[in-house]
């Protein structure tokens, strides 16, 4: 791989003449397609988190862009050499980390489809079938869920696909916030308050800040072990009564349906009858656990939904639906609409003066648009609800598995309940402390340690080096002052004999822990 500096090194000889000739691109397209196929064969033999150092790739790579054409083959070859030692393996089976990213060969080649045909759908005229589509899937993943009528545009509701939850939040509140400033005033938005929990996503707080909230209007409610750290109604009530005494204006709830630390639930309909009496838009982050509710015995979590105003989840986590691809369903779709729309000359259509479409466009922060429901109806279509289902289900049952595997060894301790498919464990500290008390005594820091902080390093450290070994990817979450663990299993590659083995890793590690490591070095 190399770079020229003059125009006379080869003239033009190799320069592509039709950057979208048919014939060269099924050519390359089968060897990109075969470069993939095999990358999925093999991908549970690469180290599951990248190794690499901070700026490697920069050495491994030419300083100056190519001035001639270099061939697909040659691309290719350093895709493998310099690209993949880089890349942290989020379809490895041995993947349990975050949360999932779940693809699926339906969900590739919808994406494939999209970026082939290329439309900039931002309203109905620039592509009908990409409005029409979303419209029609949308309706059918709401109905899977069994979402309120008035959530689909059969019940005057309506469903948009987001890139991510930042922007179905986003979006959201900046409708909340326009729709409670007409009537009060845009000179009071220094009174408008947001509420989520302190397990809620970053996500809310970017989206307050972005749309102008007051930083001290932010609440981030402290959630306990009493509610399993979802939000707490009486909680919620009583800030807001302190904000109304104090003058502010109530203006928006996040409830989270599988936070991102410990998938806790947030209780929608208590939380919903509350939100009512004060006019606020409620909104439900189902990012994760959402695809689980397609379920029948999952459903429960969302009960309670009829009260909220929009309802979110991330097709491209757990519904095998190559990111990005959230799903934002509004009963009110004139309130985004109202606070998103522009209407330039040059976008001026009869379709769009008839009334009679939906122009994306105005149910989004950006103009431009991809055609993300082509993947989403591949998804549903090719696999059908009975197998999405069944897929789903054997996600939760080995996080079941992998519950009664660390029950079976009491060195290991499930810190909080699962809910879904993700377990967060720990090292108990009765297993440990005897051998750590030493070492956290003389701890070179010679600062006091509590043996909450000492075995919370611990747990740290063992995760590490369960990560440095390449065999397994997990993270960590803090929750009640205790470091855990998480083993979050999604990936559509992952069986049972994964899970075994990462099992069996993480009893190796420990045991070579307790022998050789040091904590607090």
């Amino acid at each position: 791989m190399g770079s020229l500096t003059s125009d006379q090194l080869n003239g033009n000889s190799g320069l592509v003449i039709n950057p979208l000739d048919p014939e060269e691109f099924r050519r390359q397209a089968h060897m990109v397609i075969d470069f993939i196929a095999d990358y999925y064969k093999n991908v549970d033999k690469y180290p599951v988190r990248s190794q690499v150092e901070p700026g490697y790739l920069r050495k491994r790579l030419p300083e100056c862009a190519p001035y001639n054409p270099e061939s697909m083959e040659t691309i290719l070859q350093d895709v493998q050499d310099h690209i993949v030692p880089g890349v942290t393996h989020w379809q490895s089976p041995n993947y349990f980390a975050y949360f999932p990213s779940s693809g699926s060969i339906a969900g590739f080649l919808g994406e494939m489809l999209s970026s082939g045909f290329n439309v900039v759908g931002f309203n109905w005229i620039s592509s009908p079938a990409a409005t029409e589509l979303e419209n029609i899937v949308m309706d059918w993943l709401g109905q899977m869920l069994k979402l309120p009528k008035s959530f689909l545009f059969s019940g005057n509701g309506g469903g948009v696909i987001q890139g991510t939850t930042c922007e179905a939040i986003l979006c959201t509140l900046t409708a909340a916030r326009d729709r409670v400033l007409n009537k009060i005033g845009r000179e009071n938005i220094s009174k408008l308050v947001v509420y989520g929990s302190d397990q809620t996503h970053c996500a809310l707080q970017k989206a307050a800040q972005i749309v102008g909230i007051d930083l001290k209007n932010f609440r981030a409610i402290k959630t306990t072990k009493s509610s399993s750290y979802g939000l707490s109604p009486d909680s919620l009530l009583t800030q807001i009564n302190l904000d109304v005494e104090a003058g502010l204006v109530p203006l928006f709830l996040c409830a989270t349906i599988g936070t991102t630390a410990i998938t806790a639930v947030d209780p929608l309909k208590p939380l919903c009858d509350v939100a009512k009496q004060f006019g606020i838009w409620v909104h439900v982050d189902a990012a994760y656990a959402g695809s689980a509710c397609i379920c029948p015995e999952f459903r429960h979590f969302i009960d309670g939904v009829e009260g909220a105003d929009s309802f979110s989840l991330n097709a491209h986590k757990w519904f095998f639906t190559t990111l990005d691809c959230c799903c934002l369903w509004v009963k009110d779709p004139s309130a985004l609409v109202s606070s998103l729309s522009t209407n330039p000359e040059y976008l001026k259509n009869k379709a769009t003066e008839s009334k009679q479409v939906v122009d994306y466009k105005d149910w989004q922060i950006t103009l431009s648009r991809r055609f993300r429901s082509l993947k989403l109806w591949l998804v549903i279509r090719n696999y059908g609800v009975a197998n999405l289902r069944h897929f789903l289900r054997s996600h939760v049952n080995m996080a079941k598995l992998f519950e009664r595997l660390l029950a079976s060894d009491k060195r290991f301790e499930i810190v909080f309940p699962r809910q879904f498919s993700v377990v967060c464990f720990r090292v108990s500290p009765s297993a440990v402390m005897d051998k750590l008390k030493p070492k956290y005594e003389n701890c070179h820091s010679q600062q006091l340690v509590t043996e909450e902080e000492a075995i919370n390093e611990f747990n740290r450290e063992l995760l590490e080096s369960i990560n440095a070994s390449g065999k397994a990817y997990m993270t960590h979450a803090v929750c009640g002052g205790i470091y855990v663990i998480r083993f979050a299993v999604g990936a559509t590659l992952t069986e049972e004999r994964h899970v075994m083995v990462a099992w069996t890793m993480v009893q190796e590690q420990l045991e070579a822990f307790l022998t050789t490591n040091t904590p607090f070095n």
